[in-house]
C-alpha cells in the first residue's frame, strides 16, 4: 500500500511485524532491549480475542535491520504507525511500554488522525537520572564487549525489590542467562535513543484517552517520571501496579491487563 505511505520519509525503517486475533486495533511499541513477546507475551493472546494485535520489532531486534546511523525517534514513530496502515488498520490505539511509551507519544503528535488512544507503562518523557545513568552504563560496558555485565544491569534494574528478595544467587544467575541469551542486536542503538529523546513538549499536544501505568516498584525508570506523563496529559487517566518491576511478571501483567481492558472498554472504545 505504497499510497498510505506518503508520510514516511524516504529512509523510514522497514519493521519486522507479528500480527495476530481481529477487530479494533491494538498498536505495540516495546522497550529498549526488548521485543513485542518479552514486553507483551503474557498478554498477547488474551487481547488478540477481540482485537487485532499489530507487534512491530524495532531495528535491531528479530527480523528488522538495524541501520548504520543512529536510530531517530521521528522515523521510529512514523514507522510504526506504517506498520499498523500496511495491515490495512487506519487507526488504532497504541500501547507503549518504556522507551515504547515515548514512541507512543510522538506517533500520536505526529499522526493524530490515526491514533486514538494510548496506553502508557513504565514510561518516561525524558530519560531520568536513573535511567540515564543505566543507559550510559549499558553504552559504555556493550562497547567493552562486557555484555553479561550488560545483561546483569539489565537484570536487576527490571525486577523488583520483592521480586529479588525472593530469589536466591542462583535464581539471579539464570535470569542474568536469559537475558543474556535474549538480549537482541540492536540493545545499544536503543539505550543510546534513550539518552537522546525528549518527549516533554509533545504532551500538552495529545488530544487522545490516555491511560498511564506506574508500577510502583520499578528500579529502572522512576515512578514519578510516569506520574509526570500523566500530569502533562490533559485528562490522562493514572493506575499503579503495586510493587511491579520495570517488566511485570504475570501477577502484576494481569492487573494491568485489568485495567487496560477496563480503558479499552471505555474511553478507548
Amino acid at each position: 500500500m505504497a499510497s498510505e505511505q506518503a508520510f514516511l520519509p524516504s529512509h523510514h525503517y522497514r519493521l519486522d511485524v507479528d500480527v495476530r486475533g481481529g477487530g479494533p486495533a491494538l498498536l505495540l511499541a516495546h522497550g529498549a532491549g526488548g521485543g513485542i513477546e518479552g514486553n507483551f507475551g503474557l498478554v498477547l493472546d488474551d487481547l488478540a480475542r477481540d482485537h487485532t494485535v499489530i507487534g512491530p520489532s524495532y531495528p535491531g531486534v528479530g527480523r528488522t535491520p538495524l541501520p548504520e546511523a543512529p536510530l531517530d525517534l521521528d522515523t521510529l514513530a512514523d514507522a510504526l504507525v506504517a506498520a499498523a496502515v500496511e495491515h490495512g488498520h487506519g487507526q488504532f490505539t497504541v500501547i507503549g511500554e518504556s522507551l515504547g511509551s515515548a514512541v507512543a507519544i510522538r506517533a500520536a503528535t505526529r499522526h493524530p488522525e490515526r491514533v486514538r488512544a494510548l496506553v502508557l507503562t513504565a514510561g518516561f518523557a525524558v530519560a531520568d537520572p536513573v535511567l540515564g545513568g543505566a543507559a550510559q552504563l549499558i553504552a559504555a560496558l556493550g562497547k567493552a564487549g562486557e555484555w553479561r555485565a550488560v545483561a546483569r544491569l539489565a537484570a536487576l534494574g527490571c525486577l523488583s525489590e520483592r521480586q529479588l528478595t525472593a530469589m536466591s544467587s542462583e535464581d539471579v544467575e539464570a535470569v542474568v542467562d536469559g537475558v543474556l541469551t535474549g538480549m537482541p542486536a540492536g540493545t545499544l542503538a536503543h539505550f543510546e535513543l534513550i539518552t537522546r529523546l525528549d518527549v516533554r513538549g509533545d504532551l500538552g499536544r495529545v488530544r487522545v484517552p490516555t491511560l498511564v501505568a506506574v508500577p510502583t516498584g520499578d528500579r529502572l525508570v522512576l515512578p514519578d517520571s510516569s506520574r509526570r506523563i500523566a500530569a502533562g496529559i490533559a485528562g490522562a487517566a493514572l493506575v499503579e501496579i503495586p510493587g511491579g518491576g520495570h517488566l511485570l511478571d504475570e501477577g502484576d501483567r494481569a492487573g494491568w491487563l485489568g485495567h487496560v481492558r477496563r480503558f479499552l472498554a471505555g474511553p478507548a472504545s
